[in-house]
Parts: C-alpha cells; sequence; structure tokens
C-alpha cells in the first residue's frame, strides 16, 4: 500500500472515473484525494419540523416523506415541484435543472433526510434543489451524525461523483489506509501541539466519529499545512540571508554623499532615514538583498529608492527602476532626472513608446555601462534589454507586476542583485510574506510636515446634486477635481457609471467659459493622453475625467478632491492608490465614493474600511480576509492560496506557532539532518517536486 497509488486501482474508481477525478479535481493518486477534504459537514443529529423552518436560515435538515411530484412547465422553462412533508406540515421542493435525474431520484411515501436552504415567497417556503438521501441509506453509509459534503463538478456528477459518492470512494481509501499513513512530523511536535496523529486526523476529517474529534482533526491538519508553507519560506529566508550570495555594496561614495550634502532636496522624515539604514546593512553584507518599502502615497519612498541607486552606483553597479505605467515611468524619470542632474549620471527612460532608433543606443549604452540608471516599464523585461552589471532592481508600485515578469528582470544579472519593492498598499499576497514569509519589511510610517489625512466619505447617487456643489466650493477655491470611473463606455453587463456619459453631465453642470475638464483613458493615443494630463498639471482644466489610468503617477499638488464613481466596482488596493492622488498638497483634500443603493456584503465592507482609515497595512488586512492571500511560494498574486483546510485570515493564532516553530527548527538545525527532523525533511521535498519557488524575488 502506498499513497502514491494511482487513484485508478482504488476500488470503485476504474478508468472512466480516473480519468475524471484527474481532468476535473486534479487527484491521480490516493493520497491526493485524502487530501480532498470536505467544505463543511451536515449535522445529522439536528433534524428540524417543517413548522420550525425559517428563510433566515442557512441551511435546514428535515426528515419525511415525498407527497406528490409533478412537472411544470415546457423546454427551458421547465422544472420539478415536488409536496415534502412531515408531522407538522408541508414545504415545496423545487428543481429547475436537473429535472429528469431528481424526478427519478423520489420515490413516494418513503423516509427521506432532505437538506437545502430555505427561500420564502409571499408567505410561503420552499426549499431550490435540496439534497436527498433515503433515511436507511444515509444512516448506514454514514455511520455517524456528521456527514462530509465535498466539492465536485456536473462531469463529476455523470459519473456518480457528487459529494455522495466522493464520500464513498474516501470512506473505502480510510478502510484501506487507516494505519498505514505515514507521519510528517516528529512526535516531540505532536506532545508539544497536543496534536492527533496524521493517521487519525486524516480519518477523522473525513469520517468523524463527533464533533469534538473533528475539531481536533481540522487544528491538526491546519497546523500541518501552515508548518510546511512556514517551513520552506524560513528555509527561503536563510538562503538569502546566509548562504546566497550577492553582489556587495561595501562602500558609501562621491555620489551618495554628494547628494544627500549638497543637493537633497528636503530633511528626510526619521523613517526615511531608518529605511536607508536598513538598506545600506543589508547591502554591505555580502547576501541578497529581499526587501519591501511600505509607505502611504506622498509618504517619500521614491527618494529612498534614489538614495539606494546611488549606493550601487558608487560601487560600480547599475540600478533599474520599473514602473507598470508609462504614465509612472515618465513621472520617475523627470522627477529622478532633475534630482541627479548636478551628479552628471546618465538616467535613461525606456518604455513601449520609445523610437526603435533610440531604443538601439540605449542597448548600447547598458552593456557599455555608460548608463547608471535605468527607468522604465514592461519594456526593461524584454530578451534584448542587456546590462553590463546589474547590482539594484528597484520595482514600484509591486502589485501591478506578475511574479514571472519581475523574474525575468532579476535574471538579467551574473549575481542575484538586491532587490527593492515600494508599494503604497500591501496587496494580500505581500502582507502575508511580510508578516510571515520571507520578505524583509520596511515601513515609512511618516507623512512630511504639514500633510493633512485625506477625508473620505461614502455618498450615493441621490446625493449627486450635493456632491456637484461640493465641487462648485473647491473650484472656487482654485482647487482641482479627479472624477474617476470604471469604464470608458455604458456596458450591457455591468450596471456601472461609465466615462462617457459622466463626462457628459459633468460639462452639462460645469460649462464653458467657467469651467474646463480634461478627459484620459487607456483608449486614447499617448499624444492626447499626455496633452490632456499637461493641462490639468498646469492648472488649465479644474476637472480631469479618466479611468484607472490615474492610479498611479500622477502628481498634482493643486488637486483635492477624488471622486470615485461606482466605487463598489473597485477593490480596496485600487481605491487606496486612487485615494492617494490627492493629498499632495497642504491643504484639506478629500476622497468621495459614489455608489448605488445596492451593495454586496464585501462592497460594504470596503467602502466602510476606506472612509474609517488611510492605513495602508489595515486596509490590506481587510484584503487579506475578503480575498486570500495569494500563492506565497509561486505566481498567484492573489485569491485562494491553494490551501486545502487552512485560513489565513481565520487561523492566524496556528500560524504564528507554526511560523515561531519553524524558526526554532532552521535555526537549530537548517540542513533538517537531525534525526527527529528527518520527517520533515521528506515531506517538503515531496512538496517542493516539480514547483518552482518564486519567492525570492519578492
Amino acid at each position: 500500500m502506498t499513497l502514491h497509488n494511482d487513484i485508478s486501482y482504488l476500488k470503485g474508481v476504474g478508468p472512466q472515473r480516473a480519468e475524471a477525478l484527474q481532468k476535473e479535481l486534479g487527484i491521480y493518486t490516493w493520497g491526493q484525494l485524502l487530501l480532498h477534504f470536505p467544505f463543511r459537514y451536515i449535522d445529522k443529529s439536528q433534524i428540524m419540523k417543517i413548522r420550525d423552518v425559517q428563510s433566515d436560515a442557512v441551511a435546514v435538515q428535515i426528515q419525511g416523506q415525498f407527497i406528490s411530484v409533478r412537472e411544470i412547465g415546457d423546454g427551458r422553462v421547465k422544472r420539478l415541484a415536488a409536496i415534502f412533508g412531515d408531522d407538522t406540515g408541508h414545504i415545496e421542493l423545487v428543481w429547475f435543472k436537473g429535472v429528469k435525474w431528481a424526478k427519478a431520484a423520489i420515490q413516494l411515501n418513503v423516509p427521506y433526510i432532505i437538506y437545502g436552504k430555505p427561500t420564502e415567497f409571499k408567505g410561503k417556503y420552499s426549499i431550490p434543489h435540496p439534497e436527498l438521501e433515503l433515511l436507511d441509506q444515509s444512516r448506514i453509509a454514514s455511520g455517524n451524525e456528521l456527514k462530509p459534503v465535498y466539492s465536485t463538478t456536473e462531469k463529476l456528477g455523470v459519473k456518480g461523483l457528487n459529494s455522495n459518492g466522493i464520500s464513498k470512494l474516501t470512506r473505502q481509501l480510510i478502510e484501506e489506509v487507516n494505519g498505514k499513513i505515514p507521519e510528517n512530523l516528529s512526535e516531540e511536535i505532536i506532545q508539544r501541539f497536543k496534536l492527533l496523529s496524521r493517521n487519525d486526523a486524516l480519518c477523522q476529517v473525513h469520517v468523524p466519529s463527533n464533533l469534538a474529534m473533528l475539531d481536533q482533526a481540522r487544528r491538526r491538519l491546519k497546523f500541518e499545512e501552515l508548518f510546511f508553507i512556514q517551513m520552506q519560506l524560513v528555509k527561503q529566508k536563510l538562503l538569502n540571508t546566509r548562504m546566497e550570495r550577492g553582489v556587495v555594496f561595501e562602500k558609501v561614495g562621491h555620489y551618495f554623499n554628494e547628494f544627500y550634502q549638497k543637493h537633497l532636496p528636503f530633511e528626510l522624515t526619521g523613517a526615511q532615514k531608518r529605511v536607508i539604514k536598513e538598506i545600506r546593512a543589508d547591502v554591505a553584507r555580502g547576501h541578497h538583498m529581499n526587501r519591501l518599502i511600505q509607505g502611504d502615497v506622498g509618504s517619500g519612498k521614491t527618494i529612498v529608492a534614489v538614495i539606494s541607486a546611488l549606493l550601487a552606483i558608487d560601487n560600480g553597479y547599475q540600478a533599474c527602476l520599473m514602473a507598470p505605467t508609462e504614465i509612472l515611468a515618465h513621472q520617475h524619470y523627470n522627477g529622478i532626472s532633475e534630482l541627479l542632474a548636478p551628479l552628471g549620471l546618465e538616467v535613461v527612460l525606456l518604455t513601449g513608446s520609445t523610437p526603435k532608433g533610440e531604443r538601439k543606443k540605449i542597448h548600447e549604452k547598458l552593456l557599455n555601462g555608460e548608463i547608471s540608471l535605468l527607468i522604465g516599464t514592461h519594456a526593461l523585461i524584454e530578451p534584448v534589454v542587456q546590462f553590463k552589471n546589474l547590482g539594484l532592481v528597484i520595482i514600484d508600485e509591486q502589485h501591478r507586476f506578475g511574479v514571472a515578469q519581475r523574474a525575468a528582470l532579476w535574471k538579467k544579472a551574473t549575481l542575484p542583485p538586491h532587490i527593492l519593492v515600494m508599494t503604497a498598499t500591501p496587496i494580500p499576497r505581500t502582507l502575508a510574506m511580510t508578516l510571515y514569509g520571507d520578505l524583509d519589511n520596511s515601513i515609512i510610517d511618516e507623512l512630511p510636515p504639514g500633510r493633512k489625512p485625506i477625508q473620505t466619505q461614502h455618498k450615493t447617487d441621490a446625493k449627486r446634486l450635493e456632491v456637484f456643489g461640493f465641487m462648485e466650493e473647491e473650484i472656487k477655491k482654485g482647487r482641482q477635481i479627479y472624477v474617476v470611473y470604471p469604464l470608458i463606455e455604458e456596458s450591457e453587463a455591468m450596471d456601472y457609471k461609465d466615462l462617457q456619459d459622466g463626462y457628459e453631465s459633468l460639462v452639462r453642470r460645469f460649462p464653458l467659459p467657467h469651467y474646463r475638464i480634461s478627459v484620459v483613458h487607456g483608449q486614447m493615443k499617448q499624444e492626447a493622453r499626455d496633452y490632456e494630463m499637461d493641462l490639468f498639471v498646469k492648472g488649465k482644466t479644474q476637472i480631469m475625467v479618466a479611468t484607472t489610468v490615474i492610479e498611479v503617477g500622477v502628481n498634482v499638488p493643486n488637486a483635492s478632491v477624488m471622486i470615485i464613481e461606482s466605487a463598489e466596482r473597485f477593490g480596496l488596493s485600487q481605491l487606496h492608490q486612487l485615494r492617494g492622488r490627492v493629498g499632495r498638497g497642504a491643504e484639506q483634500s478629500y476622497c468621495i465614493l459614489m455608489t448605488g443603493h445596492k451593495l454586496s456584503s464585501d462592497a460594504r465592507t470596503r467602502l466602510s474600511t476606506m472612509v474609517e482609515t488611510t492605513d495602508g497595512f489595515k486596509i490590506a488586512e481587510v484584503d487579506l480576509q475578503l480575498r486570500g492571500p495569494g500563492d506565497l511560494a509561486g505566481t498567484q498574486q492573489s485569491g485562494v492560496l491553494n490551501l486545502r483546510i487552512a485560513d489565513l485570515a481565520k487561523d492566524q493564532k496556528i500560524l504564528a506557532a507554526a511560523r515561531e516553530l519553524a524558526l526554532e527548527i532552521v535555526d537549530e538545525d537548517p540542513h533538517l539532518t537531525l534525526e527527529k527532523n528527518r520527517p520533515i525533511a521528506e515531506h517538503l521535498i515531496l512538496m517542493s517536486e516539480h514547483k518552482s519557488n518564486w519567492s525570492r524575488i519578492s
């Protein structure tokens, strides 16, 4: 027996079912089926009477009999309606899909258990698409009161592998492997954390004896899952900080000192000085730096990046800065080239719009080392772009890049270059890596003197005239206003405000010659976009109507109001970035989130979070709970972490304990050569097979 046995060799599977399990759920082996955990359980001890059914119930389980069944309608509108009763009353069960299957499955006047969510219409309750089981079958099959429910697909259902079918296979598997499942934690760890054995946990999670044993099984499996993720990350951090050789910036030289002493345009905040000190310590020790700089918009991340680039240049290396949009790349180039002009360093811009002839010259200068700092967009990762001696990679608004894109840039150096990533809002993946992973973290938690926190308000469409009046007052004060839309033109698929309609409404409300309005969106030609942007930057237009093309890279200190239309359409990270376009001057700034009245629960959470805080980390924590943390050691940027049973947002205590244990083990036994750690080492090898680790490139 082995958990690596092909799934087709499990009794009840066979070639056709095996192929379906492989294609639909990625289950090729016995072990993979064992790790396909139930996503919920039906407590069969909780039987509700029909008279007690309420519409706010999440789901109900009722024991009774089918009294009648009939088909209603024809063709695509056909549905199956059945009357189900117990000794307290009757309730209608309805199927809009699978009518033929449901009708064949129903027997009249035979005891059933049904399970589903009740809905109410005109005072009457019904249950659409309930789960059905004959009473005697359900009791005999489960053998207990907790019935597992598994995720499945329509194609698997055709093969008889609905939740019940998968449950039967899993019980068959447990009969085969119970008592033979190898342990992957030491006995010392199991005793210390009072964990079930792996064998018992995997058996109990599929066929729980009772609720208490199920809780223990889930705790063990969550701990195990999070612990091995932490072991991967902690070992990688050890490789970065102790073992992997990186370029060395030995000295603080002429360019750094000249700029710092004579050309720094303002006094650095204490937070900026602290972060620069952390970076200097990293780059001088001979190991690869992998550091995140987190700071709200306007906190001064860019000047820290510039000073870091000077450290590289002083030591004979080149630096590059990659931004996600041409607008932001141009802004960085204009600002940084002006800052460094007195030093005589060659700073060059490379984007998709750079003419072919100019590109060729840039490529030649990069190879011969004439260019000290290259600033650009995705154009930097093209294979033709080669450096003579790349020592520092700076990535701005890192959440806008895929991990593989950053890897392409990272590979352009002989030795691993130091990595510095900057963000105003850590996305969940970055948050998870920062708090629990292998990414060192620097926080710039001071705003420059005189900056006022942005006031954020949520308004519905009913308050639009009030918002127009507020815009007029701000314009009279000499201020400028952004109005951002999620769409350029009206969409039939999505009921959201569009830019074209909004522009026309604003022109009617703020007409010429008293007002002028700029329009910027991603489908405009670059020249037209630059022209409109320039009008706004120079104060010649009072209102900028735009899509999220202005999410990053626009710096207009006189702009004091950001209005985001259909704000429920945007994620927290985007909302926070858009809000950061204002608040860049000394005047009070405002962000107004406009929505309709109907909002989902998640949308309400996002909007209330924006109103309550401007703290990027707090916003990211909410984002973590709403979206999930992404793939810590893979290329997935957000969404489910591919966790089978743990939840980073809910299992923080388990994760913290797992993290602490991983640090302790790696510190004592970096290569996991001790006998007690042999099960851990073997399991890590299994996990790492066929999977690239991207985490060290941030």
